[in-house]
């Protein structure tokens, strides 16, 4: 069972701790679980979680704690959650393996923004919670560390050849976040004393074995020059056989990519782009921000001076089917975007972010995209062009070819919507928010 807590919200980065050990089942779990409790009320301060989850949200109390432990309970497991729900975003999440199958207690918490963590006071605060923790739950291992970081350690994990990736199943120490706590096994295969003699801001060995390590008083500096220079100093300490200066220039490499950029988007699609930064990992979004400030979106092309006339033999059937179309589309995807209903520029920039957050054309079979996504989204373009710009339908029998007069120019609604659904690069490159607010350009 791995117990993780739900995380809201995303617009910042998260300081989060992972904390497994285990527990005596024995016990009476109202007495076993009072020092977690304890010490999470003394140490969380600003962030301490008001509610817990059951079978229904129950205001935080120890005894609310353990009526949704018995709620959330299964032959194997028990589990519970908690939320801040003013303030700061706060979750948490503690699960219990149960006898037979294991008696290990895993605790996860997510507090953002980081920045809360700059102060020195709120960090010892969490720091005592841990090792109150740790004191009475033997640990095999904790962490405390940015969502970001452990999202780009994340990805240079699953970039190692298959020789690396069965290195890093071992029991040694690989990475060292802000807060660490070693289990014994790893910290009999570095070397007790090599780990207790660790430059660090604080080392502390525990009755278990296992050992704290915490590089800086604060948390929310990970990325500052100094703060890397400590943890390069802590690891290589650790890991001898790296190498101090390969090992900084990877830890810079981590900061620059989550140094902030400042969006300069193109003017047209900011309202898109601004959107689907937040929809990105954290750990990609500030690459992601210079790539798109540097993109410029291409002029449609997907319109003719004049219109080809209408060829079909019965324009008004032409025209029904083309609704038919258009309100398949709505039918498919009104849960995800309500705003299809209303037809307006609006709702075309939410299509541009379904389908970009989906990767639709990697997802879905070429076939599918071809003969039922690419005419209905073409014909749900066409017809926001005609209540929103008031054009008029030019059917052809070669539904490429159909047209919508907006002004001066006719337009190409099915067309481009084949090109927009050839990647999901094109989904940029010919999205129909550029495609409207050009149409819009020309209507005089």
């Amino acid at each position: 069972m791995k117990v993780t807590a739900v995380r809201k919200y995303d617009a910042e980065d998260h300081l989060s701790l992972s904390f497994e050990a285990t527990y005596d089942p024995t016990a009476d779990l109202k007495s076993e679980l009072a020092p977690l409790l304890e010490a999470l009320e003394a140490g969380a301060g600003p962030w301490m979680p008001d509610f817990v989850e059951g079978s229904r949200p129950y205001p935080y109390s120890r005894s609310a704690v353990l009526t949704a432990l018995e709620e959330n309970r299964r032959r194997r497991s028990a589990s519970v959650s908690f939320s801040q729900t003013l303030g700061h975003l706060a979750d948490m999440s503690v699960g219990l393996w149960l006898p037979p199958s294991g008696k290990r207690i895993h605790v996860y918490i997510s507090v953002q923004p980081i920045s809360l963590f700059g102060d020195a006071s709120l960090c010892e605060g969490f720091m005592d919670m841990v090792r109150a923790w740790a004191a009475h739950y033997p640990v095999t291992l904790a962490t405390a560390n940015s969502v970001a970081e452990e999202q780009l350690v994340e990805a240079a994990n699953q970039t190692r050849d298959a020789v690396a990736s069965e290195r890093l199943d071992d029991e040694g120490i690989h990475e060292v976040a802000w807060l660490n706590i070693f289990g014994p096994k790893q910290v009999a295969s570095v070397g007790r004393e090599r780990v207790l003699s660790t430059p660090a801001y604080r080392v502390e060995e525990f009755p278990s074995g296992a050992v704290l390590v915490v590089l800086r008083p604060t948390a929310a500096d990970f990325a500052s020059d100094e703060a890397r220079v400590v943890q390069a100093r802590a690891l290589v300490h650790l890991r001898p056989d790296l190498d101090f200066d390969a090992v900084l220039r990877a830890l810079r490499a981590r900061s620059a990519a989550l140094a902030p950029v400042e969006p300069r988007f193109h003017p047209d699609l900011a309202p898109l782009l601004s959107r689907l930064i937040p929809e990105l990992r954290l750990s990609e979004r500030q690459r992601k921000i210079a790539e798109l400030n540097a993109w410029t979106p291409l002029e449609p092309s997907e319109w003719l001076p004049a219109a080809l006339p209408a060829d079909v033999e019965d324009p008004e059937r032409a025209l029904g089917h083309f609704d038919d179309l258009a309100e398949s589309l709505v039918a498919a995807l009104h849960v995800h975007i309500p705003s299809l209903f209303d037809a307006t520029p609006e709702s075309l920039t939410d299509l541009d972010l379904h389908f970009l957050k989906e990767r639709f054309p990697e997802r879905y079979l070429r076939d599918f995209i071809d003969e039922h996504t690419v005419p209905a989204l073409g014909a749900y373009l066409g017809n926001v062009l005609v209540r929103r710009l008031d054009g008029t339908w030019v059917p052809r029998r070669n539904l490429e070819e159909s047209q919508v007069r907006v002004g001066k120019r006719v337009w190409l609604p099915f067309l481009r919507a084949r090109r927009y659904m050839q990647s999901s690069q094109s989904l940029l490159d010919c999205s129909l928010t550029q495609f409207f607010l050009e149409a819009t350009r020309h209507r005089s």
